[in-house]
């Protein structure tokens, strides 16, 4: 969903190499006509409008996002050891119970301050233009975990299935974790290539 800070930066250096791949508009509006006469009228709409990135600098939901977002992958590799353990020996059950509810809970805390980061910026609470598919993805992966909730809950299923319930919703974490990593690194990219081309304007026009 949209992280500027440094630590975050680092972890997408980081992940450069890694074959990886929440948030603009819909529909045309000033905002994209805006776009279109700054790249060219054929060109690719940028991930955010010049007003779309002001707004995004300036939220203070920008910040709780990038907290939340490296909290949220620590807690879920040290639940994914917690797991892989009880599966693994049989022992740690309580442990990795409750690192999987807290990671759900996480979960949680990141899709609605995510929602509410999405509204400010763009005017959408889910599904904007250029994460559309980052954000269905994530709907999939807050259902499975949500699922696991249930089961335990429930206790309709076995111990054994809740695990393998949670590795699955982990498997999509992870997938989804690398879709937002890829596409915060095109904005950025984007970014450097836009204040290249500022400088270069200024530079000819002096």
């Amino acid at each position: 969903m949209l992280f500027t800070l440094s630590s975050v930066d680092r972890l997408i250096d980081t992940l450069d190499t890694c074959p990886w791949s929440t948030i603009g508009g819909r529909g045309p509006g000033p905002d994209r006509a805006q776009a279109r006469q700054e790249r060219g009228h054929h060109a690719v709409l940028p991930l955010y409008t010049i007003e779309q990135r002001r707004r995004r600098d300036a939220s203070r939901w920008t910040l709780v996002q990038g907290v939340l977002a490296p909290v949220q992958f620590v807690v879920f590799l040290v639940s994914l050891g917690l797991v892989l353990r009880y599966l693994a020996t049989g022992e740690g059950l309580a442990a990795a119970t409750a690192s999987i509810v807290l990671k759900t809970l996480v979960l949680y805390a990141i899709m609605v301050t995510g929602s509410i980061w999405e509204r400010e910026i763009f005017g959408v609470y889910l599904f904007a233009r250029p994460f559309f598919w980052e954000d269905v993805l994530s709907i999939l992966v807050l259902a499975l975990h949500t699922s696991y909730l249930l089961a335990l809950a429930s206790g309709a299923v076995s111990v054994q299935a809740q695990m393998h319930l949670a590795l699955a919703a982990y498997a999509a974490y992870v997938i989804n974790a690398a879709q937002f990593v890829l596409k915060l690194r095109a904005a950025r990219l984007e970014e450097g290539a836009r204040r290249a081309a500022m400088k270069s304007t200024r530079g000819a026009a002096a």
